[in-house]
């Protein structure tokens, strides 16, 4: 366990030219993250000081217990969608029930990760494979764009789904608030031009590419503050019904665990489980890709505990579940961020935020909110993966579409479920469908190989078969088949050998196989005999009826067997394949 909660390393190790980069990082990422928060927060249902409230303190229990030195942790677009998905329900977005339920889904969301921490289950980060995970974040992706549009335009209805939002949409596109489109269409194309080419204007026009990124990055902010004092000055919220941030109370949360009733917890602990499988995915990859470049690495147990502690932190503070955010932590590593220290400074300032200057976004338009929502999440939409999965494997290419049609269809939830169970379709299908060689010698080496792929030597009376994978219960019947199926193209065999230098495990069904093989094998004067065995399988397969029964049968290499084949049987002629 020593080695899951550390002291922070950084910590020990910090250094005083480190200041400057972490101060920088940390002031930057505050500014980015003030839109974001109060923008997730609505997404999730909730009032707008909750965002806020779950940007401070996970940021700094991270720190002290995450592994990775840029990550930024806060409310993101997919968590966000996901408490919504589990929370909408069960109480009414906004009420004190429904920011309850969001408290207690962050901190049971906390007391998994923790205890898959202890556990040391940082494993599970590979559980959903990249293709499953692309799918389900970019099918999330369209759900929360989708989702915002009725606030862009400044329509109400109330709808679940795409089909259905985009039906009530079409009905009710007359009622159009003309000032609210045009505030929040503004916002979206300014985000994206932003986003897009901004950055290369001012590179052209001279500035450095550090200073014109910097600038890209704050153009969120900049929207944010000349809407709303386009709001304010004009008051548009009275005479054109743009609808408003509001008052957000200010003043520091009040630290205290909420209540916990059984059958709350009881309904919650599928989301919960769901939301920290996909946010510790989804920070794990993020910090593994930002850590790489720096030639450093994550400890994913301690991602873990770090995770489970941010969330846990956030509960506390009245926040909602929180994970590690692409953006931002890209923000953060390109702004100079050496440490975790980025974010202690960014929730010092968020805590001064909050303490005294939450009246700066009364006159903040909900259309703005939603701009920045939307753009956020297109760049989440991920056709490249796609792409490269359907060209190089088309199993995970449906994989991918099936989870992907599953959050669009279905919902967040049951996509994420869907996911799961492809992943593990996948998995299975392709270990119970193994690729099996017959191999052969290449002339005058002791190299062997497919012979349908090179033009090998091989005996008539020796079917060498290659096995590529472990071989139980979902693939042994097939292997066998296999075997037979050999046997009857070649009625003159009289010794079968079965390569298993891919082999990592042998269950029990395999073992009966093989068993039963050798017996049948042995009835019908065939020798079955085994090469390139792995020491833990061998090991194993001793105290066997059949291991005993093969023990003189057993041989190092291909080599060996075909020679001790050719010692035993010297009149067979050789012969070449042909390959196809």
């Amino acid at each position: 366990m020593g080695n899951v909660l550390p002291l922070p390393e950084w910590l020990k190790t910090y250094q005083r030219d480190f200041i400057a980069g972490d101060l920088t990082a940390g002031l930057i990422v505050t500014v980015m993250l003030i839109p974001q928060s109060l923008a997730y927060a609505m997404l999730a249902g909730l009032p707008p000081e909750v965002g806020l409230y779950a940007s401070l303190l996970p940021m700094v229990a991270y720190a002290f217990f995450g592994s990775s030195m840029t990550l930024a942790v806060g409310p993101v677009a997919v968590s966000s969608l996901m408490t919504a998905s589990a929370l909408m329900p069960l109480a009414m977005p906004g009420t004190s029930d429904y920011i309850s339920l969001s408290i207690l889904l962050a901190l049971l969301s906390g007391l998994m990760l923790l205890a898959a921490g202890f556990l040391r289950l940082g494993f599970l980060a590979w559980f959903l494979s990249h293709p499953v995970i692309s799918g389900f974040i970019s099918g999330s992706a369209i759900l929360i764009a989708i989702g915002q549009i009725k606030y862009l335009l400044g329509i109400q209805f109330s709808s679940s789904g795409v089909l259905s939002t985009l039906k009530h949409l079409a009905l009710h596109l007359h009622e159009t608030n003309s000032a609210t489109a045009v505030v929040g269409l503004s916002a979206v194309a300014v985000l994206l031009f932003a986003r897009k080419y901004l950055g290369s204007l001012l590179k052209l026009n001279g500035l450095s590419e550090k200073t014109s990124d910097l600038i890209t990055k704050l153009a969120p902010m900049v929207v944010v503050i000349l809407t709303s004092l386009l709001v304010s000055h004009y008051g548009l919220n009275h005479q054109a019904h743009v609808a408003i941030v509001g008052d957000v109370p200010s003043g520091l949360p009040a630290l205290e665990l909420p209540a916990l009733q059984w059958e709350q917890v009881t309904t919650l602990l599928l989301p919960a489980l769901l939301i920290s499988l996909v946010g510790f995915v989804e920070s794990v990859s993020v910090g593994q890709s930002l850590a790489l470049k720096r030639g450093q690495r994550i400890d994913p147990n301690r991602e873990l505990v770090g995770m489970g502690a941010a969330n846990v932190a956030s509960a506390i503070s009245g926040g909602f579940p929180v994970t590690g955010g692409f953006a931002r932590s890209v923000v953060n590593f390109s702004a100079g961020a050496h440490t975790p220290a980025s974010g202690i400074v960014s929730a010092v300032l968020m805590a001064i935020v909050i303490a005294g200057f939450t009246h700066w976004f009364y006159y903040l338009p909900q259309a703005v909110l939603s701009a920045t929502i939307i753009v956020a999440v297109l760049g989440l939409i991920d056709t490249h993966t796609l792409k490269e999965a359907w060209l190089y494997d088309k199993a995970d290419a449906v994989a991918l579409l099936l989870t992907f049609a599953g959050v669009i269809i279905f919902g967040v939830e049951e996509g994420i479920v869907i996911g799961v169970a492809m992943s593990l379709a996948v998995l299975v299908w392709r270990s119970s469908h193994p690729h099996m060689a017959l191999v052969g010698r290449v002339p005058e080496t002791e190299h062997y190989r497919n012979i349908e792929r090179h033009q090998v030597e091989v005996f008539p009376g020796l079917i060498a078969l290659r096995i590529d994978e472990s071989i139980y219960f979902a693939n042994s019947q097939l292997i066998a088949e296999k075997i037979e199926s050999l046997l009857a193209k070649q009625p003159a065999t009289n010794c079968v050998l079965l390569i298993l230098s891919a082999v990592n495990q042998l269950d029990t069904t395999a073992l009966g196989m093989l068993t039963e093989l050798e017996k049948t094998l042995r009835a019908r004067n065939i020798t079955l005999e085994f090469a390139e065995i792995k020491g833990p399988v061998q090991d194993r397969l001793q105290q066997t009826e059949l291991g005993k029964r093969m023990e003189d049968k057993i041989f190092l290499s291909t080599h060996q067997a075909f020679l001790d084949y050719q010692r035993k049987y010297p009149a067979t002629e050789i012969k070449l394949s042909t390959m196809r």
